[in-house]
């Protein structure tokens, strides 16, 4: 499968803007839940890079998906993607802190927001056509054909 990822920009963009998105809703709950902002940059910093790594995968899986693109699309993927990231955080949580519990609690209190700013994220970078050129020139080839084929019936 590794071998199989090609390099996309929009793919990489996108990456990189939810990821410092979702560091800083992780930073925040990390501090609330420890109390200390070394733990909560310590969490922050490597499920940073760790969910960078897991983001980009994703991405490359969602987008071969054939799962039409709408709102249950963007649903199901932030969901998908919830399921991945709460466990890396819950991990490195626990790992960092010592503390499964901590883990558990900086993962579950950072679901919900992160969902949402997932979502939103999501309903963003669909409306953005940064990286699409090949895809919309290839939406526009076929279109051509089809009302070519409507105009020669």
């Amino acid at each position: 499968m590794f071998n199989k990822l090609k390099i996309s920009k929009r793919h990489l963009a996108k990456s990189l803007t939810w990821r410092f998105i979702g560091s800083i809703d992780t930073l925040i709950f990390a501090w609330l839940v420890t109390g200390s902002i070394k733990e909560g940059l310590n969490v922050s910093l490597i499920t940073t890079f760790t969910k960078l790594i897991w983001y980009y995968i994703h991405e490359q899986v969602w987008f071969k998906s054939s799962i039409a693109d709408s709102n249950k699309r963007h649903i199901i993927k932030t969901f998908s993607w919830r399921f991945f990231g709460t466990i890396d955080t819950v991990v490195f949580g626990w790992l960092i802190t010592g503390n499964p519990l901590i883990g558990l609690k900086i993962g579950l209190f950072e679901t919900v927001s992160k969902m949402l700013l997932y979502f939103g994220h999501e309903k963003l970078w669909y409306k953005i056509n940064y990286g699409l050129d090949k895809r919309n020139r290839s939406k526009r080839l076929k279109r051509h054909r089809e009302e070519r084929n409507k105009v020669n019936k």
